[in-house]
């Protein structure tokens, strides 16, 4: 296993395999995107307040194929935050412990900017990705939105590091 930073000039296709391959989330949260169209945005997107060159764009390899990627951003909610945008498996890389595995790697990271807390979003869709996630320590911080392209209802945890 490997967990390597992304780069756009020679990932944007592995990335787009991937999220190919994971159209089941997809088909939750942005339906109507390519996998394309998500794979460019993966390497440019950022929460607001955050600096889309100093996130993390991050793949978990195995056997040399990719498996996971991950996105982590600083600086929102507020200044001094974590913010995981994102963390998705291709479906033949899940229920393998990977996401733990990543998710380390992610709060490792955190912790070295000195961030305390580290929030996502998850979908109200997304029961599974919601388990995971209180598994591994998230709490609900009472704070959702209302998607207006999916109409789906986006939940933020937090977890203290």
């Amino acid at each position: 296993m490997l967990i390597r930073e992304l780069d756009a000039s020679d990932d944007t296709a592995i990335v787009e395999a991937l999220y190919e391959d994971a159209a089941d989330y997809w088909n939750l949260d942005r339906p109507q995107h390519t996998p394309a169209e998500v794979a460019d945005e993966f390497f440019t997107d950022a929460p607001p307040n955050c600096d889309p060159p100093q996130s993390h764009r991050l793949g978990l390899f195995l056997s040399d194929h990719l498996a996971g990627v991950a996105e982590l951003s600083f600086g929102f909610p507020r200044p001094g935050d974590a913010y995981l945008g994102l963390m998705i498996f291709a479906t033949w890389a899940r229920g393998q412990g990977h996401g733990a595995t990543l998710l380390r790697h992610i709060e490792h990271l955190a912790r070295s900017r000195g961030c305390h807390e580290i929030f996502l979003g998850v979908l109200s869709s997304n029961p599974k990705g919601r388990a995971f996630w209180m598994r591994e320590g998230f709490t609900d911080t009472g704070i959702s939105r209302i998607s207006a392209e999916t109409g789906n209802n986006l939940h933020r945890l937090c977890k203290a590091l």
